[in-house]
C-alpha cells in the first residue's frame, strides 16, 4: 500500500562517485553489451531456475515510479497446462490491424505463437489502475502506464545481463490474461513476456538500430 503519511520521512542518499575513466568504461560496456540484444521467437524447452526469474522481476521493480506506488504486478508461469491455455487463447482471439501486419510481416510474426509453450517461463506484466488508499477505499494510481514500461526496460536489461532472452509479447485483445491468471479487475496486462534459452537453431531479422542522430537532439 502505497502513498499513507506513515511512509513520509528521509533517509540519507548512498552515493559513491566513480572515476570519470572508470563511468566511461563502464557506459561504453554497458552499451556493448545491451547492443547484442536481440529479440527471438524461437526458445529452447530447457529449465531455467526459478531464483533467475524473481531477481529480474525484484530488479524489474526497483525501476521509479509515479508516488512511488509501484503500480506493477509479475506474474510469472512456468505451468505447462496454463501456458497452453494462454497460447490457445492468444492465436484464436488475435486481432490486427492491417496497418500494424504490414509492418511486423517482414519480421516473421504471425498467428502462431510457439514461444508461449516452448520457453520454460511466462511472465505476464499487468499495470495496477487503482491501488488501496483508506479501509474499503481505493484511490487512482498515477503515470502507471509510464511507470510499467520502465519497470519492463529493467527487466528486459536484467534478462539480457544474465545470459537468457526474451520477447515482448502484446496479445491483442489481452483481457483473457486477467481471466486466465485470476488477476482483480483494476489489473491491466500490458506485456507477456517469454523467458528462457533461445533454441539451438534461433534466428533472428537481419535488422540495424536507428543512429544516435536518428534517436537524439542535443543542446549545449
Amino acid at each position: 500500500m502505497g502513498g499513507g503519511d506513515d511512509e513520509h520521512g528521509f533517509i540519507s542518499l548512498v552515493f559513491e562517485e566513480i572515476p570519470s575513466n572508470e563511468m566511461l568504461t563502464r557506459a561504453r560496456t554497458f552499451h556493448e553489451q545491451m547492443n547484442r540484444r536481440r529479440t527471438t521467437r524461437h526458445f529452447s524447452t530447457r529449465e531455467v531456475p526459478r531464483e533467475l526469474i524473481e531477481l529480474s522481476i525484484k530488479t524489474a521493480s526497483t525501476a521509479p515510479s509515479g508516488a512511488h506506488l509501484q503500480p506493477w504486478t509479475f506474474v510469472a508461469i512456468s505451468n505447462p497446462e496454463l501456458k497452453a491455455q494462454i497460447r490457445k487463447a492468444a492465436e484464436q482471439d488475435e486481432r490486427m490491424p492491417e496497418a500494424w501486419a504490414e509492418l511486423i510481416r517482414p519480421l516473421g510474426t504471425d498467428h502462431v505463437k510457439e514461444h508461449i509453450t516452448d520457453a520454460p517461463w511466462v511472465i505476464v506484466l499487468f499495470r495496477q489502475s487503482k491501488r488501496p488508499r483508506h479501509i474499503d477505499e481505493w484511490g487512482p494510481t498515477y503515470y502507471a502506464q509510464e511507470s510499467c514500461g520502465i519497470a519492463a526496460g529493467l527487466f528486459i536489461a536484467a534478462i539480457h545481463n544474465m545470459g537468457l532472452t526474451t520477447l515482448t509479447h502484446t496479445p491483442s485483445p489481452m483481457g483473457f490474461l486477467r481471466e486466465l491468471l485470476v488477476r482483480p479487475e483494476h489489473e491491466h496486462a500490458m506485456l507477456l513476456m517469454p523467458v528462457g534459452y533461445p533454441d539451438e537453431g534461433a534466428m533472428v531479422p537481419n535488422i540495424r538500430r536507428k543512429s544516435l542522430d536518428d534517436i537524439s537532439e542535443f543542446f549545449e
